[in-house]
């Protein structure tokens, strides 16, 4: 029986569950990132490229193949060894709006610290040796 409680001892840690909430959270981030780069700025990329779409960028390593491929799939379908490097490409955009946005998040919650650390403190009221070596000094000096 104490398997069963150690289990969920370890399960209902508040890190393992904050690790779950986080691995599927990014998961969604991951899909809408995916959509960004593909529906948004690789097209837009692609228009100063003459139109190029960059997930039908490719290069076949089959030097005798005579074959012509218009797209990625046709390719892959026809068991052909290609090189996908428009595929990395748009991978590599992914990955840095990815890494941009947890540098946004990361920075906006240490400036969130910040603030509550800025605060300054008020100065401990002195104590009563304190008053009474002020009260001394005062006296000395209206001497």
């Amino acid at each position: 029986m104490s398997f069963i409680k150690e289990f969920r001892d370890f399960a209902m840690k508040g890190n393992v569950v904050d690790l779950a909430v986080g691995v599927i959270i990014g998961g969604a981030f991951g899909a809408i990132v995916t959509s960004l780069v593909d529906n948004m700025i690789m097209p837009v990329i692609g228009l100063f490229t003459k139109g190029t779409d960059f997930s039908n960028l490719f290069l076949v390593l089959n030097w005798n193949e005579t074959r012509h491929f218009d797209t990625l799939a046709q390719a892959k379908a026809a068991g052909v060894a290609v090189l996908a490097w428009g595929a990395f490409v748009q991978s590599i955009f992914q990955f840095l709006i990815i890494a941009f946005s947890i540098f946004l998040m990361v920075k906006a919650i240490n400036s969130l610290h910040k603030k509550k650390e800025a605060a300054p403190a008020a100065p401990p009221e002195p104590t009563a040796q304190e008053k009474l070596l002020m009260e001394i000094r005062d006296a000395i000096k209206a001497k």
